[in-house]
């Protein structure tokens, strides 16, 4: 295991998530020194490339959760389609198929909730670009463990709804352009 990481950062994202996913972890630097968590709601039924896809467009490793998987510093983990992603603690990664929460298996709000609990003060959560509310309660229980809650500024967001959602559920938390994501998240 790399050295161990000082924080986390946690994304959720819907539909338009691609790109919006590009916007934030492409400029990424390979020093880039938190393990990062990627959620993003997809069909039961299908293999995902999102993990293929973005281990070619970044510095970082990107690669696909494995039950109990170690975390790692500088690595990007997707949830695999059709299970939710758990933290145990901050050393290991879960996957668990119980009901899908708001329609969704991977759940936005399963996993940041379980990443709250494991990272406390020092997690990043961000909610991006989707078309229902999963994200918010989790976004509230980061704002709860003291943490940071950042959610796409939903003008520019692909669809709204998610981002909206979230502002509603944590008003104090930061809105921010994807550029300015991006920036925020190089600048830790």
């Amino acid at each position: 295991m790399k050295d161990d990481p000082e924080g986390a950062v946690i994304i959720g994202a819907s539909a338009g998530a691609l790109e919006a996913l590009s916007a934030i972890l492409s400029p990424l630097p390979a020093t880039f020194r938190y393990p990062i968590f990627v959620i993003v709601h997809l069909p039961p039924n299908k293999r995902s490339v999102l993990a293929a896809i973005f281990d070619l467009k970044c510095q970082l490793r990107a690669i696909e959760a494995e039950d109990k998987e170690p975390v790692e510093a500088g690595t990007i983990y997707f949830a695999p389609p059709d299970y939710h992603l758990l933290l145990e603690g901050r050393a290991h990664l879960a996957l668990s198929s119980e009901e899908e929460v708001l329609f969704s298996r991977p759940s936005i709000d399963v996993a940041i909730e379980s990443a709250a609990d494991a990272w406390g003060s020092q997690l990043i959560a961000i909610i991006l670009t989707g078309a229902n509310h999963d994200g918010a309660r989790g976004l509230s229980a980061v704002v709860h463990a003291g943490g940071t809650a950042i959610i796409q500024d939903p003008s520019e967001a692909f669809a709204q709804a998610m981002p909206e959602a979230a502002i509603r559920a944590c008003p104090s938390a930061k809105i921010l352009t994807l550029s300015k994501i991006s920036t925020y998240l190089q600048n830790i």
